[in-house]
């Protein structure tokens, strides 16, 4: 069943229609005439778990499992390698419960070799064993631990029980030897659940917002006896819960992904705050609809635009993007002031 959901997953995205709104639209920055920086200067170089990249971009959790998925970890990490950014794979319960399927994870570890990042990927709700287990099968950097719970409740075969979790989060942050991340799948992290968060111990979150992948679609794809499209707009904006979250735990180390698929996404990200970046789905749909050399090309254009608007804002790295001072309207402006 875990691998044709997997399969139903990749297939039923790429039908995908519903968009939402990350509200970056919302955040106004200004063009600088006088950038007083040579273009060749900027340096987007970040240390992340301890490795250097070359840009603070992360391709994150899609899939592995089926033999047909195998072969997108690969490209995926093909392209991490060759821009020397971050990898996470998608959830690894499947390589645990099946041995067959744990090729199509570790082949990521094979292509990014050890000075590589590469990220595993388990439910909240994964015991310490599962953890070590999915960790040791990719020798993970760190393990992303999944909230899907909104994902979980459109799913017929979903669960429904996560009473524990917040017991289970504490209990793994204390006894997995490497970081966690907490990583939302696409409806966002408030405030509220942030700073729960950081007393479990986390301090790495990836907010996963509105505005990219919608699982309440993809489910509901997948369910022929329900219609669930009253409910695609469910969740919190990317941009909305990256000001949130900031404000209210500021040292934590947040990952804006939701909708970050473009260069203004990425760069007011790191205006808001944001440590680092990531993108799924759009990859995605690049590697499938254009293959490999499109995806690539994808994620080398938004770099190079990424560093265009740095020049444009007369900032030479990553860091010193939160000084950029930026207005907030529309819709985002309303949000925010309640």
């Amino acid at each position: 069943m875990r691998q044709e959901r997997k399969r139903e997953h990749v297939e039923s995205y790429l039908k995908t229609e519903y968009v939402g709104d990350n509200l970056f639209k919302d955040i106004y920055i200004e063009n600088n005439s006088l950038p007083g920086i040579n273009f060749e200067e900027i340096d987007t170089k970040v240390s992340f778990l301890g490795k250097t990249v070359d840009f603070p971009l992360m391709i994150n959790a899609m899939t592995g499992g089926a033999d047909e998925l195998s072969s997108i970890n690969e490209d995926l990490a093909r392209i991490a390698r060759d821009f020397n950014i971050p990898m996470a794979v998608g959830s690894q319960k499947i390589g645990i419960e099946y041995p067959e399927c744990k090729e199509s994870f570790k082949i990521a570890r094979d292509i990014l070799g050890k000075d590589g990042i590469l990220i595993g990927n388990l439910s909240a709700n994964a015991s310490l064993e599962e953890l070590e287990e999915a960790s040791s099968m990719i020798d993970a950097d760190a393990m992303q631990l999944h909230l899907n719970v909104c994902q979980e409740m459109f799913m017929d075969e979903g669960d429904r029980n996560f009473k524990d979790i917040e017991k289970n989060i504490e209990y793994l942050s204390k006894n997995y030897e490497k970081p966690i991340i907490i990583k939302e799948v696409g409806f966002g992290i408030s405030a509220t659940v942030s700073k729960k968060l950081t007393k479990l111990g986390i301090n790495h979150i990836d907010i996963a917002g509105t505005g990219g992948t919608n699982f309440i679609e993809i489910e509901d794809m997948r369910n022929f006896n329900k219609d669930y499209s009253d409910m695609y707009h469910w969740g919190i904006p990317t941009a909305k819960a990256l000001i949130d979250c900031k404000r209210e735990n500021p040292d934590n180390f947040y990952i804006s992904s939701g909708g970050v698929n473009n260069a203004d996404s990425i760069i007011k990200s790191f205006i808001l705050g944001a440590n680092f970046t990531a993108i799924s789905g759009e990859v995605l749909r690049y590697l499938m609809h254009g293959g490999f050399d499109e995806a690539e090309k994808y994620v080398e254009d938004i770099i190079e635009k990424s560093k265009i608007i740095m020049m444009l804002l007369g900032v030479k790295k990553i860091k010193d993007l939160k000084n950029v001072n930026y207005t907030l309207t529309g819709r985002l402006k309303e949000l925010i002031q309640k």
